[in-house]
């Protein structure tokens, strides 16, 4: 059908018939907030046909978060115990609440039982949940997948003319509500509602806080346009979610990317993996994991390492992007984190973590140290650990000759991460005074350093000499016999003996571009021909938050071939 006959029959449609509304049924386990704003108040949960509290015993940060995500918010900032939003009434159906933090509704969390419970409305437990609205950016990205006719569809929109069927928009609660009389043969381009020529309405439920967001969105379902601002994205991802817009959700889940870099807690990115999981959108999922892949020595220094789900912790160690000191500080985080969840993390589930590690590429002085440890985690996993050490010693000791026909059986295990110790990497961080002319002594982004040739202990003895170069001017690149047509530039290359192991040992170095002050990782790149020209930030992947002070850091990375 096209869109010129679709036009036709939308101008040409019937008043809406009498609308014979159908109301959901309120379901079993939502959740609701009790307070004077729509993101933070007494928690309640609906159960055998009524509304009950939650107890505050057990409550923490994990639960909270579960109640904002099934409520539609990017997280939790804060969970509010013993009444603090006023004593409920009824039934008070949870008690001793156990959440990982990645369940999709709280029901779903381990508790006493429905009903079961010694405490009284004292305890009752309430949340503060994120709502976007601190994010003081007000960039908009225009989406555009119209085919033609996006503007006459647009007026045919805000007109309602000849509208004939109703979308009627609850929140959580029920006690928000909104109505848009819309045109049912658009809805019908989109299979997922269901719906057919007898159908007259449509009841969804949004939270409140997206209710601002759902004309616009609407409207998108006519013209394939809109504007997405970075507060209104997971409304509109949310939005499209429902309805079953899948370009639209691939759409907005890039300008989610823009959010990244604005929350130093990881609270949100981490929020915003769990909603991509559940809306299985991959686009947003991958984004998130790569930034925090970057920043992942950050991450496991913050309160949220321990409370990241098992399936996200799975994904994190498969990645080669990892940006960590060592092979040996990943393993020792690992193991925090798999004692912090304790019972909430079978055997199996540890050892799939734990063959993750890549015992190989773990410092042979670590490796050592590491035979020696006593912790219970070890003594369970004992096999793994030791076949780990094992297979690490031998591909210290042995020659590349001895162990090339076993390189493709161990896939990634022998793929260097992107290890940041001080053996490994130099930083400068001179990024503003301008060097016309030679100054060898005095220019602060000219800095040489050594590195063994390979991580095996083979190769620690052979040293490989290494210069690592920013400019930020034509004139500088002159001065080093270089045309430069865009600034900054990094040059990294080793002299010396470099050449000796090009038979065996190839460098994927990296170049890696963080805040000074914030401890953010916004851009990792490699180096062609030893250059690495940097992007500017509208063609980053993610935005410089700190354009005018970031350090760069080189990153020597030796893999066999």
């Amino acid at each position: 059908m096209s869109l010129l006959y679709l036009h036709f029959c939308l101008l040409n449609l019937l008043s809406l018939a009498e609308d014979d509304r159908l109301k959901q049924p309120k379901q079993e386990g939502r959740v609701r907030l009790v307070g004077d704003l729509p993101s933070s108040g007494r928690v309640e949960v609906y159960h055998d046909g009524q509304w009950g509290t939650v107890c505050d015993d057990g409550w923490e940060l994990a639960e909270a978060q579960v109640v904002c995500r099934q409520l539609g918010f990017p997280g939790a900032i804060s969970v509010k115990p013993g009444g603090q939003y006023g004593e409920g009434s009824g039934p008070i159906w949870l008690d001793d609440m156990n959440c990982k933090g990645s369940e999709s509704s709280l029901s779903e969390c381990s508790f006493k039982g429905w009903g079961v419970t010694d405490c009284s409305h004292k305890e009752d437990a309430g949340v503060v949940c994120e709502t976007g609205k601190n994010i003081t950016s007000n960039r908009q990205f225009s989406v555009d997948n119209s085919l033609g006719l996006s503007h006459d569809l647009g007026i045919l929109f805000d007109s309602g003319d000849s509208c004939d069927f109703r979308i009627n928009v609850q929140d959580t609660s029920e006690e928000e509500e909104l109505t848009f009389c819309v045109h049912k043969m658009i809805l019908m381009f989109y299979p997922e509602l269901n719906i057919t020529n007898d159908s007259r309405n449509l009841t969804v439920n949004v939270s409140q806080t997206c209710h601002p967001h759902v004309s616009a969105f609407l409207r998108y379902l006519y013209t394939r346009q809109i504007d997405v601002s970075i507060t209104s994205a997971q409304c509109l991802h949310q939005l499209a979610f429902i309805f079953g817009v899948k370009k639209l959700m691939e759409d907005v889940g890039r300008t989610f990317t823009l959010l990244l870099p604005e929350d130093n807690t990881f609270l949100t990115q981490v929020s915003m993996y769990e909603y991509g999981v559940r809306t299985g959108d991959l686009v947003l999922q991958e984004n998130v994991l790569q930034y925090l892949s970057w920043n992942c020595e950050y991450l496991i220094s913050s309160p949220v390492w321990s409370t990241i789900s098992f399936h996200m912790m799975d994904a994190l160690l498969q990645r080669s992007d990892l940006i960590v000191n060592d092979e040996a500080f990943l393993l020792e985080a690992l193991e925090t984190w798999i004692q912090d969840k304790g019972e909430e993390i079978s055997s199996d589930q540890q050892a799939s973590l734990l063959n993750h590690i890549r015992f190989l590429l773990i410092p042979v002085d670590k490796l050592y140290e590491t035979q020696f440890s006593s912790s219970v985690l070890r003594q369970n996993h004992e096999k793994l650990y030791l076949t780990g050490l094992l297979r690490g010693f031998q591909f210290n000791a042995l020659p590349f000759s001895k162990i090339r026909n076993q390189m493709d059986n161990m896939s990634s295990e022998y793929l260097s991460r992107i290890y940041t110790g001080d053996e490994w990497s130099v930083i400068i961080n001179d990024t503003t005074v301008n060097y016309p002319y030679y100054h060898y002594g005095q220019n602060n982004r000219i800095q040489t350093f050594s590195t063994p040739a390979h991580p095996s202990a083979l190769y620690r003895e052979q040293k490989v000499q290494w210069k690592a170069q920013v400019f930020l001017s034509a004139q500088e690149c002159s001065n080093y016999g270089m045309s430069c047509t865009s600034f900054p530039v990094a040059r990294f290359y080793g002299y010396g003996n470099q050449e000796r192991y090009t038979s065996t040992i190839r460098y994927s170095n990296r170049l890696i571009l963080s805040c000074k002050y914030e401890n953010n990782v916004f851009h990792v790149q490699d180096f062609k021909n030893s250059m690495a020209v940097i992007p500017n930030n509208s063609s980053m992947d993610l935005p410089n938050p700190c354009p005018d002070d970031y350090s760069f850091r080189f990153v020597v990375r030796p893999e066999y071939i």
